[in-house]
């Protein structure tokens, strides 16, 4: 079984992995750390399961893999069903991971991931609305291309456990003004997922 190392409700990298697991029904076993006010303390303890000192980590048979993004592809090796079947959809999928996780850097900066809080914002920078432009035509055109309840149709996959920690931020930060009813729409179905509910209640 797997094991996961994971900080809820704090790390958006973590929830990608658990909420993905969760909702594919995948076993594997929880190991909740903590994030510590003493960073160098911090990286001490999580050097003892992270080869960066950073989470989401996942074990395999004594196998560590760390990255969140890794760690998916690893797990679609035995789950195909992480991913979805069609080849464009699965295609597009990727591309939308991949820019999820490496920009929208203005979005992690200003908006911290903070689930548990309600601080809208009263002031947006250019820089972070263009960003919040992009995510709306991104999550616009899973929605329209594979007309689904998930952005790449109709079952919860990959792409949609990368983008929950913004349906979160959106929450959060009250940026429900840059979104399309139908991005919206979906936001909403996103946050009522019970695993979801669960996450912020560890």
């Amino acid at each position: 079984m797997y094991q996961l190392y994971f900080n809820p409700p704090k790390s958006s990298w973590s929830l990608r992995v658990w909420i993905l697991l969760k909702e594919m029904n995948i076993p594997f076993e929880s190991k909740i750390v903590r994030y510590l006010d003493d960073i160098n303390e911090q990286r001490q303890q999580f050097k003892h399961f992270s080869p960066t000192a950073k989470i989401p980590v996942l074990y395999a048979n004594g196998l560590a893999i760390w990255d969140s993004l890794a760690i998916i592809e690893f797990v679609a090796e035995s789950y195909p069903q992480v991913w979805e079947k069609d080849s464009i959809a699965r295609a597009w999928s990727r591309s939308a991971c991949a820019e999820m996780h490496s920009g929208f850097k203005n979005l992690r900066n200003i908006c911290d991931f903070n689930p548990l809080a309600h601080t809208p914002l009263a002031n947006i920078p250019q820089a972070l609305e263009q960003e919040l432009a992009r995510l709306n035509e991104l999550l616009q055109q899973g929605l329209d291309q594979f007309n689904g309840n998930f952005l790449a149709g109709e079952n919860f996959t990959a792409v949609d456990a990368f983008f929950v920690p913004v349906m979160l931020r959106i929450e959060t930060y009250g940026l429900h003004r840059y979104f399309s009813e139908k991005v919206l729409a979906y936001q909403r179905r996103m946050l009522m997922l019970e695993n979801l509910k669960v996450w912020l209640a560890i």
